[in-house]
């Protein structure tokens, strides 16, 4: 009987570990400075516009140990080139020594195949509109169900407009401005609206407390979404 008991209480304490690390899933999202960010589900690591130029265009310096932290087989996604979104120099350095892999604006084919490399990823790209640059993307990633808006520099509201039922959008906030200024709301297309790549000399606030709206102002801010 004794022997029984124990197996019950053995039985019920791994069922309570499991349900336990399934209600823990979740995507992690960690803002590094401009519109760099590091996604990972825990089990692949994703890159997106770092490494960039430190302090590139009088924007976000960041800590050498950002790069020292890089993991190991990481996906280097960018929407552009752009020094202060992009280091040619350094994204090959730590691809080369980490076992990376780097999709550019000019590489979209074949970023689209992550999609199919990826285990519940999927990757839409939508070429947008951004001062001096040529080949400018913003994507779409759904990730375990997840939908996330990566908008890098665009401040054209059209693609973002189109999409729905998103979880977070990383938007700059000229986005948000000229959405604002079409009668276009963000936050019923979006739950979360993350405002990212302020500069120094930005005097952004949030002044109502909106709570659908966060200011990345502060780097290495994370953001879990759980799944």
């Amino acid at each position: 009987m004794m022997r029984f008991l124990k197996t019950v209480g053995l039985l019920i304490l791994l069922s309570f570990t499991i349900t336990t690390f399934s209600q823990t899933s979740e995507i992690s999202i960690k803002f590094i400075g401009n519109c760099g960010l590091y996604m990972t589900d825990g089990i692949s690591n994703i890159y997106i516009d770092f490494p960039y130029k430190s302090g590139a265009h009088h924007y976000m310096n960041y800590n050498s140990s950002e790069l020292d932290s890089l993991k190991s087989n990481p996906i280097f996604i960018f929407t552009h080139k752009h020094s202060d979104h992009y280091s040619g120099k350094l994204v090959k350095k730590y691809a080369k020594k980490l076992n990376g892999k780097i999709y550019t604006s000019w590489s979209i084919k074949k970023l689209l195949k992550l999609s199919t490399e990826l285990k519940d990823f999927k990757i839409e790209a939508f070429k947008t509109k951004h001062k001096f640059s040529i080949r400018h993307y913003s994507y779409l990633i759904t990730w375990h169900n997840k939908r996330i808006f990566i908008s890098g520099d665009t401040g054209q509201t059209e693609v973002i407009a189109s999409l729905k039922d998103i979880e977070w959008s990383f938007i700059p906030v000229w986005l948000l401005m000229n959405a604002n200024e079409k009668g276009i709301m963000l936050k019923t297309i979006s739950k979360m609206l993350a405002i990212y790549h302020i500069g120094p000399g930005d005097r952004i606030t949030n002044d109502n407390n909106d709570p659908k709206i966060k200011l990345l102002n502060k780097q290495g801010e994370i953001i879990t979404i759980p799944y």
